[in-house]
């Protein structure tokens, strides 16, 4: 069958494989890992969603594959009858339907936009796009500093700017709020957001202080004035600070833990090792000011020692060092997380205690006081296929591997707790190719501080990918097993297209 004249005068992109017979759709599903399929019910149904498509494919070129089936012609009628799709039965002809790792995995039913086909195709599985929320339609979304840029010019209204990252919760939380505010305040107020997550965008973020997600900024006339923060996150919240826009005012400084009324012994660099040697039973708490599980732990702690302060044959005393201001301790015990317990017996430093955290467990304890369960291994002393680097070697093995995505990490945080099995895994599905590495980096340790701050990394974990020791850019999509593996596959893909490219030419 000839197709219509108008296909051949289509800009159709040659990145978008036209496929009819089903060995040659199998072929591509088993040699391709994200597959996205336009299904037609003739060539002229396909016209608009192709235009589109030339420029989607254009934009992931080397990390997913565009194909087109039309089943108005013979031969590929019998395809889509195997594959069990009738786009006659769609309003508009046509079908879109995603295939990951050779296998069908769901229906394309975002917005048929470039922007969120693009972003679909770059994580299949990843959430939406703030902007494909109906009830986001009043929000501004803006998408390039260019775009900031432009908008700040033009804008003559008050303007209220989120700057966020797709994954953070703080975010999603806040959105609904955001966007009903927007609606709601539409006309005399601009409420806009902007996910300035990826590495590009490291000029605006120093440009507006944004150290953490959501950072909210204030502009008049397309001049920044204040952050908006330590106030409410409603959208009545949000409507009333519009109204008298300031400052924040600064917080109350916290009174520090050893300045309040507590019978927790409050010790420092100068008065420790004293205090340890008169007592022959003493448990130690190493805490930070801004830790919140010091601050959850706290009230149990002080039960405990009021408790033993009272007991007649006390089996110990309770203490507590305040980590950030008592560094020489701090160094000498390897404190890298909080809060951690160590117990003191006859002036020397018996066991370190994670289990103890309510006064019924520390008071237990100390009238049996035993080796604890041995702790669960580090992630450096587990035997796996990542590696892991440290700043005076970091760049020179990165040098080495053509591909390496590297996690930046910090032991305590829960993200990084929960991404490691997934790394560790995809780590291992790769462990044969020597063109890949997965590696990590503890940012809580001292000596990688000035690496981490280095390496961009403002929160954990983050992921960076480098080429042969060169970042490219920062890794934003799934933090499970797939997305990692995905992301590997993907290169190498592209790699072997490159090399059959090159035999090709030859």
């Amino acid at each position: 069958a000839f197709l219509p004249v108008f296909v051949y005068s289509l800009k159709v992109s040659p990145l978008i494989e036209k496929i009819s017979d089903h060995k040659d759709f199998k072929k591509l599903l088993r040699t391709r890992n994200n597959v996205l399929v336009l299904y037609s019910k003739s060539a002229a149904a396909a016209e608009s969603s192709l235009r589109l498509l030339s420029s989607v494919a254009q934009e992931v070129k080397g990390r997913g594959t565009i194909s087109w089936i039309d089943c108005g012609d013979t031969e590929s009628r019998k395809l889509c009858k195997k594959m069990k799709v009738d786009p006659n039965s769609k309003e508009k002809g046509v079908e879109l339907l995603h295939y990951k790792d050779g296998a069908f995995h769901t229906e394309y039913n975002r917005a048929v936009t470039l922007k969120s086909m693009v972003a679909f195709l770059k994580d299949p599985e990843g959430a939406p796009l703030w902007e494909e929320d109906p009830e986001a339609k009043d929000v501004v979304h803006v998408d390039s500093e260019k775009e900031l840029r432009r908008l700040l010019k033009k804008e003559d209204k008050p303007l209220l700017m989120m700057f966020y990252a797709p994954w953070c919760g703080v975010c999603k939380r806040m959105m609904p709020s955001y966007q009903q505010a927007a609606t709601e305040l539409k006309g005399k107020y601009v409420l806009a957001g902007m996910n300035v997550y990826a590495a590009e965008f490291e000029r605006i973020k120093e440009e507006y202080n944004v150290r953490g997600y959501p950072t909210i900024c204030y502009f008049e006339k397309g001049k920044f004035l204040f952050h908006f923060e330590n106030y409410g996150a409603t959208a009545a919240d949000i409507a009333e600070w519009l109204k008298n826009p300031q400052a924040p005012q600064p917080q109350a400084p916290e009174t520090p833990w050893a300045d309040e009324e507590n019978v927790v012994y409050h010790l420092t660099d100068e008065d420790f090792d004293k205090f340890i040697k008169d007592h022959s039973s003493v448990l130690v708490m190493f805490h930070a000011p801004w830790c919140g599980h010091c601050k959850k732990m706290k009230p149990e702690y002080e039960k405990a020692a009021e408790f033993l302060h009272v007991a007649n044959d006390s089996p110990g005393v309770l203490a507590a060092v305040d980590a950030t201001v008592n560094k020489a301790l701090a160094e000498r015990y390897h404190i890298s997380g909080f809060p951690t317990l160590k117990y003191f017996k006859d002036g020397e430093e018996k066991y370190t205690l994670p289990h103890l955290r309510t006064k019924k467990k520390i008071i237990d304890w100390l009238l049996n006081p035993e080796a604890p369960p041995p702790p669960e291994p580090a992630w450096e002393e587990k035997q796996t296929s990542v590696i892991h680097l440290a700043g005076e070697d970091f760049r020179e093995s990165l040098k080495k591997k053509k591909h390496t995505l590297v996690m930046f990490y910090a032991p305590w945080c829960p993200h990084c707790k929960n991404a490691i099995p997934h790394f560790t895994t995809a780590a291992e599905v790769f462990k044969e190719d020597r063109k890949i590495t997965y590696a990590a980096v503890d940012c809580a340790k001292e000596q990688n501080h000035d690496l981490c701050k280095q390496e961009g990394v403002d929160g954990y974990p983050t992921f960076n990918y480098y080429n042969y020791g060169k970042f490219v850019e920062k890794y934003t999509g799934e933090r499970g097993e797939s997305g990692f593996t995905t992301f590997m596959r993907t290169l190498r893909e592209r790699d072997h297209e490159r090399v059959g490219k090159k035999k090709d030419e030859l």
